[in-house]
């Protein structure tokens, strides 16, 4: 499902104008993204949670020049989904 499926489905079930959802939609995707990046966890309860990780620093290999470099500790974000979305999804 893509983005402008959501804002179809959206839009049929609810009456509102596409352009609203859209940009409401648009908004939401906005608020989580800046939320992460300044570290802030976020929570929608029954749904899940949108988490930031930090992967720890790690040694890997260039197999093509077999050499090793080191990753740095750096963050990444996460979603872990609530039980209730685990069993519906089940």
């Amino acid at each position: 499902m893509t983005k402008a499926d959501i804002v179809n489905e959206i839009s049929r079930s609810t009456g509102l104008e596409k352009s609203a959802v859209l940009t409401t939609i648009e908004k939401f995707m906005e608020t989580v993204k800046e939320s992460m990046a300044n570290g802030e966890n976020v929570y929608l309860r029954g749904f899940g949670s949108f988490i930031v990780k930090t992967r720890k620093e790690k040694t890997a290999r260039n197999i093509s020049k077999n050499t090793t470099i080191i990753i740095p500790e750096h963050k990444v974000p996460a979603f872990k989904p609530a039980k209730t979305f685990i069993e519906d999804v089940k």
